[in-house]
């Protein structure tokens, strides 16, 4: 059973129904202390056919990274999103970027490959190594990502942006992810890029160095520069009120399950404190720090520990211009695929909410 008093059996048997049958009940979202904010779907919002993941006020999302075992393209993009019943949407820069055009990454096939010659064993938390041949690839690849950088005209940009829209889909935050070893030119074109898609943040992993370094940038371009956490909170030196004193243009992406799973407390904790400089959060099922035998796992939504409902309940309660946006990082059974085990969790979300 999980936490509604249901088998995740019962669950699944609902689900169907409820992502073709998701209500279409539009919500803007307001302003915060932090700074205007775009709404996840405006009053306006398409009609019947059209994703609709704004419930009873509530921004549920997803980033694109969920689905990165997935062909990309903004036509794919466009299909993951109906399918899942997406209709708010964290949009991985390299994800933009293959929609206008770009060169194929070839680093994750370079790895696949390098791993299978060294014997598939490699030791947790290490990369394999590049043999010449392969890091001669990636060295063609980043000099035809910086061509393609240099004469990009951005007015492509805003048609990937009506494209979506046009679907129904809105894009609320661009993970161009510019940090402490960025150049000025690598950071103007981050913010250049999510600016011309609309958006008013970009996200980038949590430190005190980065949100210093950055946050001029942020200023300079009237945006915002939410930082990502992974096991931070549980590092007794992580300050995170020094880093959103940096400059109000700083903001958290907030990642509830990562907190969870890493330090054992609440989330609520850090919402309640932190609410107004909280731009958009990741939600996930994970197990806390203590768990046997896996601890800090990702799960299925509804076999893990992370209080999923508390958090999207304080939310709705207390009105929170939050996006909420699911990071499917759980394994996916052969008999699915990441596009359907989104669009469970946005029903999941759905049924609390609703």
């Amino acid at each position: 059973m999980d936490k509604f008093g249901q088998s995740r059996r019962e669950f699944l048997g609902k689900s169907a129904a409820l992502i073709a049958a998701a209500a279409i009940m539009p919500s803007a979202l307001t302003s915060c202390a932090g700074g205007e904010k775009p709404a996840a779907a405006p009053a306006a919002a398409p009609a019947d056919g059209k994703p609709n993941s704004t419930f009873n006020g509530v921004a549920i999302g997803t980033i694109t990274y969920s689905w990165r075992d997935m062909p990309g393209g903004l036509e794919n993009i466009i299909k993951y999103c109906k399918e899942a019943n997406i209709s708010n949407l964290e949009l991985m820069g390299n994800d933009l970027e293959a929609c206008l055009g770009a060169p194929e990454n070839p680093r994750m096939r370079l790895m696949q490959e390098a791993i299978k010659r060294m014997g598939g064993n490699l030791a947790p938390g290490t990369r394999p190594e590049f043999n010449a041949e392969e890091q001669a690839q990636m060295d063609k690849y980043n000099e035809e990502m910086a061509e393609f950088r240099k004469n990009l005209d951005l007015a492509k940009v805003e048609e990937v942006r009506k494209a979506l829209e046009a679907e129904g889909i809105f894009v609320h935050i661009v993970k161009t992810q510019p940090g402490v070893n960025s150049t000025e030119e690598e950071i103007d074109y981050a913010f250049k890029l999510a600016k011309a898609m609309g958006v008013k943040a970009i996200t980038a992993e949590s430190s005190l160095e980065a949100a210093q370094k950055i946050a001029p940038y942020a200023e300079k371009y009237d945006m915002y520069y939410a930082l990502h956490n992974h096991m931070q909170f549980a590092d007794p030196n992580y300050d995170i009120d020094a880093i959103l004193a940096v400059s109000p243009k700083i903001m958290m992406n907030f990642d509830s399950g990562h907190f969870f799973g890493s330090t054992g407390r609440h989330p609520i904790e850090i919402l309640e404190k932190y609410h107004d400089r909280i731009f958009s959060m990741h939600i996930k099922d994970k197990t806390g720090p203590k768990t046997e035998p896996e601890a800090n796992a990702n799960q299925v939504w509804g076999q893990g520990e992370t209080p999923l409902k508390e958090i999207l309940l304080k939310i709705q309660k207390e009105g929170w211009p939050i996006y909420c946006d699911i990071e499917l990082e759980y394994a996916v059974k052969p008999w699915s695929n990441s596009v359907k085990e989104v669009g469970t969790c946005v029903a999941y979300a759905r049924q609390i909410l609703m």
